[in-house]
């Protein structure tokens, strides 16, 4: 493969980038220049994914290949232009092919992506490759990019040119091209004359792209006159990377930097993987897995759950695809890495893969193996796991619906707040919750809310607080979600403390007070029970709490307040319920309200009552401008 040559312009054409798309290359041009040397990293990338994919199709179709012989990669550093050349053989891309991968940037997250980087400047570090912008980090260090490619099987005249100074618009034409694959020429800015020498670029190729499968190819500058008979030539195109699939080395022989390295190549991060996993199995099933766990979520994390590509599935070194999801569960998405079986057939489809009992084995070891990874890190690195937790713990939360087979391990690396610990992070475990419970205690206790806040301060906490009984703290928005799936652990249940009934357990004293409250207050739980009948299904003495006045609560089933409001919001149509209003007897608000005679004021109070209580779940008023009207007029009357 050669420098093309001969190329003929047949029609150009001009377009805008979307609005989105110049705030994208201004923001990468300007804002990235701490990191601007990643630009080759992410092009030697797009270059080895071409050839990957072209690798593939020739499976099927050998012809696919063009009359080549080495799928390659090549370099070429011209300094007199200032100019940086790759060019690789791979699947290259169509007319049609260019516009949209081209012409369109992160069609599902530029918006965010850019408030985001607008909002954080250590946001920076982070952008490239998590919408999809790898090509335009190109813009860092170039003022003009001329992309010049031919899909695999075309004809020569099939060729695409597309240039642009990365600016608001973009010029595409039809060229002769007599080879396939792409060509990108960057036309360097004078701020980035350092990486127009051949020794920059092999470096930066050295730290980035040591572990590509293909080789990538440099030209070595034209050689000096030299009166040394005996010197020996240099030859025009020199090898300069490995060019060998890291995971099929022995552990022994692989330094932790090369894993880092090869991590940061598979991932299109810029920080060091947190842990990593790598087995070779054989016997009934001969396969290789190379996991990591990054150490920073992507900004979509929770958002996109079906957009992964962390996962790369390989047949005997033979790329078959990305986003493996035959091979890893949702909740287990921010894992990195590469899976390679010798067993599975080349020609299998997307669909038969699916069914492929090896693949069933492989995905099970897969999901054992990251677990095995995570228990191994909360248990020997706690600095690591909690840095874990706190970027990916609401994923892998999800694995208590997910994953029923598995979810007494997940269960274990579970962490929490209590209102046992001070600290606001999510730290304690279910076995140090179980190590601490008291000796008759046989339910461990939680709340859920809408943030930590709301936890805290839920009266339903009150009791537990009295008796010192620790309560999880829950205010991921997962949370309600997650424990509906989540009843046992280890033999204890999990209940929530504004659900159902709550005994924990009563002294003499408090047994006769019970049955004296109950005796004398049992006209105004009537009087309470019919004034808001609409609202709640009963009004009763409460157990929990100690401060305040009122607390709802609900079924065992029902979703809690702040959760109903969410999906209510979000559209979702939610059935009609009623909760039981809880009211605490010894409070001087309720022996006011036992004495008022006024029904309409009695109604005033009644509501009232319910609808502090509703606001203190986190729920929404029906009737907002209700609840400040009587407000003033029970104010007004006090006054």
């Amino acid at each position: 493969m050669t420098k093309t040559a001969d190329k003929k312009d047949i029609k150009t054409e001009k377009h805008e980038f979307q609005a989105e798309v110049r705030e994208v290359l201004n923001l990468m041009i300007h804002s990235l220049y701490s990191n601007r040397e990643i630009f080759l990293r992410e092009l030697v990338s797009n270059a080895s994914d071409a050839c990957d994919k072209l690798r593939f199709e020739a499976l099927q179709n050998a012809d696919m290949m063009g009359g080549d012989s080495e799928l390659k990669i090549e370099i070429e550093v011209d300094e007199e232009a200032g100019q940086i050349i790759i060019r690789d053989n791979g699947i290259g891309m169509s007319r049609d092919e260019v516009v949209e991968n081209i012409g369109t940037i992160a069609r599902s997250g530029t918006r965010k992506f850019l408030e985001n980087a607008s909002k954080d400047k250590e946001f920076d570090s982070n952008l490239i490759g998590q919408f999809g912008v790898g090509f335009y980090s190109s813009f860092i260090v170039a003022d003009k990019v001329t992309l010049m490619t031919r899909a695999a099987g075309s004809e020569p005249s099939d060729g695409v040119r597309w240039e642009s100074e990365g600016t608001g618009d973009y010029t595409i034409s039809q060229l002769e091209l007599p080879h396939q694959g792409t060509e990108v020429i960057l036309h360097l800015r004078e701020d980035a004359k350092e990486f127009q020498s051949a020794w920059s670029v092999r470096s930066l190729v050295n730290k980035y792209s040591d572990h590509i499968g293909f080789p990538i190819y440099m030209k070595n500058p034209p050689a000096e006159d030299n009166d040394d008979a005996e010197a020996e030539p240099q030859p025009e195109w020199e090898a300069i990377n490995q060019s060998s699939a890291l995971w099929t080395l022995q552990k022994s022989k692989i330094s932790s930097d090369e894993y880092q390295s090869f991590y940061k190549h598979i991932s299109h991060d810029f920080e060091d993987a947190l842990s990593w996993t790598h087995n070779h199995v054989e016997g009934s099933q001969n396969y290789t897995s190379l996991l990591y766990l990054p150490s920073k979520a992507p900004l979509d994390m929770m958002m996109q759950r079906d957009e992964r590509h962390g996962l790369r599935l390989y047949v005997k070194r033979v790329f078959i695809m990305d986003a493996a999801e035959q091979l890893l569960p949702h909740y287990l998405r921010f894992v990195r890495g590469v899976v390679d079986s010798a067993d599975l057939p080349l020609n299998v489809s997307r669909e038969l893969l699916q069914e492929n009992e090896l693949v069933s084995k492989i995905r099970s070891a897969v999901v054992r193996r990251s677990l095995d990874l995570l228990k191994r890190l909360a248990d020997k690195d706690v600095e690591k796991f909690n840095k874990f937790w706190d970027e990916f713990g609401n994923a892998l939360k999800e694995g208590l619906v997910e994953d029923t087979a598995n979810r007494e391990k997940i269960a274990k690396l579970l962490r929490f707040s209590t209102t046992a610990d001070a600290a606001k992070e999510q730290r304690v475990s279910l076995d140090d919750y179980v190590s601490r419970m008291k000796e008759d205690q046989d339910v461990i206790w939680y709340v859920t809310a809408e943030n930590r806040k709301a936890a805290e301060n839920s009266p339903h906490l009150e009791i537990f607080r009295k008796k010192g009984v620790e309560v999880l703290l829950m205010s991921d928005r997962i949370d309600e979600w997650a424990m509906g799936y989540f009843n046992e652990f280890e033999g204890k249940k999990m209940r929530s403390i504004a659900k159902g009934d709550v005994d924990l357990g009563s002294d003499d004293d408090e047994k006769k007070d019970d049955e004296k409250n109950d005796a004398e207050t049992d006209p105004l739980l009537k009087r309470l029970s019919e004034a808001l009948a609409e609202e709640v299904t009963e009004v009763r003495a409460s157990k929990r709490l100690t401060e305040s006045a009122s607390c709802l609560v609900l079924s065992e089933q029902e979703l809690a307040m702040h959760m109903r409001r969410m999906l209510e919001q979000a559209g979702q149509a939610m059935p009609d319920s009623k909760p039981v209003l809880e009211v605490n007897l010894d409070h001087l608000l309720l022996k006011q309200v036992s004495a008022v005679e006024s029904e309409e004021e009695f109604k005033d109070w009644a509501e009232l009552l319910f609808e502090q209580a509703v606001l203190a779940e986190g729920g929404q008023l029906d009737d907002p401008a209700g609840f400040v009207q009587r407000v003033n007029r029970l104010m007004l009357k006090a006054g």
